[in-house]
């Protein structure tokens, strides 16, 4: 900012106000919210519901939203095809990133994601965040005929199509190209990975890292078990033109208190609480930090993987309150939460 100071009418001069200290620091990370898009057997409500809470995310200042793909499921997820729904979220936002979290590849034709992928990036002027995986879910492996012990050999080959499509390479004998064309999706590519294998191998296809809030260990940290995989992205990812990308994938609940938080979840888990355990195991369990926002707050700023991430993308999945309670929660993130931990909305 300029001040003009003005003298006795006989000279003027313009000095600088040394602003860095008013001005906002660098965001630490871009702020992500995940739905699953659960619902008690009524699809219409649970997307109505999403593009409600999306457009309110939208309004708030988050940086990005994503889904998750979910195949003949209820309380599982109700969201089979992520692209036509992102699409219509494409039109109720201005400025979202759109992420898919993930969309599993062997039961997929590469180019038809690509294409599906193209057509919502063109509507969306250039936000969606592909997110792609090898899927893990035997029953839906089942009922799509296709072998889970494949699942890895199918991802590869069908990422290199993926790629090649959204680069916009020749396809075939007759020179085929990917229309529309998406030349700066491929930059936008996440893959999602459980293991420093898995961690390298994300970076030695230039996709981003997508860390599940699950790990296999229910009672170790899911950031004490995942840092080694941050790590092990980072180091394979090396000196390129792009900065490496990760997104951590975290489950938060909100109350006035650790308490009143605890008693909403056992009220609205999804298929309810195990009757063997208790909201605080299941809490465990599940990887969920719970409490007021400064009780969340600090869990996520003692997560080992944090200092790592650029995207953080906090979910309040299995428990599904009203969509009312939800709005609430995800202001609280917004305006609470989040800026606790160095976050602040950004205009794009």
């Amino acid at each position: 900012m300029w001040i003009q100071i003005l003298g006795n009418g006989s000279w003027n001069r313009e000095i600088r106000e040394d602003t860095a200290r008013k001005q906002p620091m660098p965001n630490p990370f871009r702020l992500g919210f995940l739905s699953h898009l659960r619902g008690r057997a009524d699809a219409e409500k649970a997307y109505r519901e999403n593009l409600e809470i999306f457009e309110a995310a939208d309004r708030l200042g988050f940086d990005a939203v994503w889904v998750a793909q979910h195949h003949f499921k209820d309380l599982g997820g109700m969201l089979p095809s992520p692209f036509p729904f992102l699409a219509a979220v494409a039109q109720r936002t201005r400025r979202l990133r759109l992420g898919t979290s993930i969309i599993v590849l062997p039961f997929e034709h590469p180019l038809r994601v690509a294409e599906d992928a193209a057509v919502v990036d063109t509507i969306s002027n250039g936000r969606l965040e592909l997110g792609v995986g090898s899927g893990s879910d035997a029953d839906e492996f089942e009922a799509f005929g296709v072998d889970i012990d494949s699942r890895h050999q199918r991802t590869t080959d069908a990422l290199i199509t993926l790629k090649k499509a959204l680069a916009g390479e020749t396809l075939g004998e007759d020179n085929q190209r990917l229309r529309p064309p998406a030349p700066t999706l491929g930059d936008r590519l996440w893959l999602s990975a459980l293991s420093i294998r898995g961690a390298q191998y994300a970076a030695q296809n230039d996709a981003g890292l997508l860390l599940s809030r699950f790990v296999g260990s229910e009672e170790q940290a899911a950031g004490q078990e995942q840092e080694p995989v941050a790590i092990a992205f980072r180091d394979a990812w090396g000196e390129r033109p792009l900065p490496p990308r990760i997104g951590l994938s975290r489950g938060i609940y909100l109350g006035s208190d650790r308490q009143e938080a605890l008693s909403q979840i056992e009220e609205h888990a999804m298929g309810g609480i195990p009757p063997d355990l208790t909201p605080e195991d299941f809490c465990q369990r599940a990887h969920i930090a719970y409490g007021a926002p400064e009780d969340v707050a600090a869990r996520l700023s003692s997560d080992r993987v944090l200092p790592y991430t650029t995207d953080l993308i906090l979910q309040f999945d299995p428990i599904h309150p009203p969509l009312e309670r939800i709005l609430e929660m995800l202001e609280q993130v917004a305006t609470e939460v989040a800026p606790a931990l160095g976050w602040h909305p950004t205009d794009h």
